[in-house]
């Protein structure tokens, strides 16, 4: 039986959880992601993790990809960036940096918060974002959006332009230093069903 399927009996008690949360697993666990289900978690004030999942790495086409500073993300958000880390960012590292992503660096997930100057709930307060910071290389280099956006090389300038646009292609909600100075240092990543990027 496989690892990720026997956890989830332990970390969440249940013996037959929602379907649609069972099938999204399956997807993650195809994606060679390396996660942990979590039990479901009610806050009070909208704020919940619920049908998530705690991410240790993702699958590139050539490795395993860390992840850092990332607590409980809904499944669907975590499939969602599994697939841009490993398409998006990875093969675009290596076609336009020339070395493979090694890490993705990030500000966190879940977040029981509202969005900067309204009442709305976050994204965050759902676990349904991640803010991505930083990718480190395999060869070292360590590409980060406050810094290399708009002071990087060209290359690194574009390889954050490419995996933003890629992202945008995915994501519902992807915000970035272009869209207000609160995200000058990551990227917003929400799997919203919206089509707003930034």
């Amino acid at each position: 039986q496989a690892p990720h399927r026997q956890s989830v009996r332990q970390s969440t008690g249940l013996f037959n959880p929602r379907p649609d949360y069972r099938q999204c697993l399956s997807e993650l666990g195809a994606q060679q992601a390396i996660f942990t289900p979590l039990a479901d978690q009610y806050f009070g004030t909208g704020c919940t993790n619920v049908g998530t999942v705690r991410l240790s790495s993702l699958r590139s086409d050539t490795a395993a990809l860390s992840l850092t500073n990332l607590g409980p993300v809904t499944c669907n958000m975590a499939t969602t960036f599994a697939g841009w880390a490993r398409f998006g960012v990875d093969r675009a590292a290596e076609q336009i940096l020339g070395s493979r992503v090694a890490r993705i660096e990030t500000f966190g997930s879940y977040s029981c918060r509202t969005v900067a100057g309204t009442s709305r709930l976050s994204g965050h307060a759902t676990a349904n974002a991640i803010d991505v910071s930083a990718f480190v290389l395999a060869d070292g280099r360590r590409i980060t959006v406050l810094d290399d956006w708009n002071d990087g090389t060209p290359a690194e300038r574009r390889f954050l332009r490419v995996v933003h646009a890629s992202a945008c292609k995915r994501f519902g909600t992807t915000l970035g230093p272009d869209y207000n100075a609160a995200h000058a240092n990551h990227f917003h990543l929400e799997a919203d069903g919206a089509n707003f990027c930034r």
